[in-house]
């Protein structure tokens, strides 16, 4: 920064003017400072590490997400624009308040896996929307489910000969269920990796 250069007339009190002088552009500084910290803080976007999901209040069957913290407790500071990968489709969805509807509507049960990416890491949940009379229940399902439900019906193959048969057809339902509902091979590798990635 350059110096200022003060000019002054030399009085009995001189030495006090140009204290009061030193004291008034530090203060101004300081000032201007803190109004340039401010505005930087107000101009950056919380991020959002957690979310959950419920059915919208509109009951229009449709989805919100609603940012919460760590503990599942609703973050009604998060405003803008925030980009989610829903079931394969990456979409900006607008937060008002911590809350936002997910444009797609449900016609009827479906597994939705939702997940946002941001500078902290991967932040995604599947859930399974069970739909009764317009009305819309999500559960969230354990990824790791999708690896130990499969290991263990090929474990009781292999452990059991008699069992082959019946190992083939719980999979080959298990693997249809899935995909007729909304969760396609891709989705489910994505699902299975990023919950290996927050595991370790």
């Amino acid at each position: 920064m350059i110096p200022h250069k003060f000019t002054y007339k030399k009085t009995n009190d001189g030495q006090a003017t140009l204290k009061n002088t030193i004291f008034t552009m530090k203060t101004t500084y300081t000032l201007f400072l803190l109004l340039l910290i401010s505005l930087a803080g107000f101009a950056q976007k919380a991020d959002i590490n957690n979310f959950i999901v419920k059915e919208s209040l509109l009951k229009n069957s449709k989805l919100a997400i609603i940012a919460a913290d760590s503990l599942n407790n609703p973050l009604e500071k998060i405003n803008g624009t925030y980009t989610f990968t829903v079931s394969g489709f990456t979409q900006p969805v607008s937060f008002h308040d911590g809350v936002a509807i997910l444009p797609m509507q449900l016609e009827r049960s479906a597994f939705v896996y939702i997940k946002h990416q941001n500078d902290s890491g991967t932040h995604s949940k599947l859930l399974y929307v069970y739909k009764k009379d317009g009305t819309l229940n999500p559960y969230a399902i354990n990824s790791m489910w999708l690896i130990l439900f499969p290991a263990l019906i090929v474990f009781f193959a292999f452990a059991f000969r008699k069992f082959i048969l019946y190992a083939v057809i719980i999979l080959v339902i298990f693997i249809y269920f899935n995909h007729s509902n909304g969760l396609s091979i891709p989705t489910f590798f994505e699902t299975i990796f990023d919950g290996l990635k927050r595991m370790f």
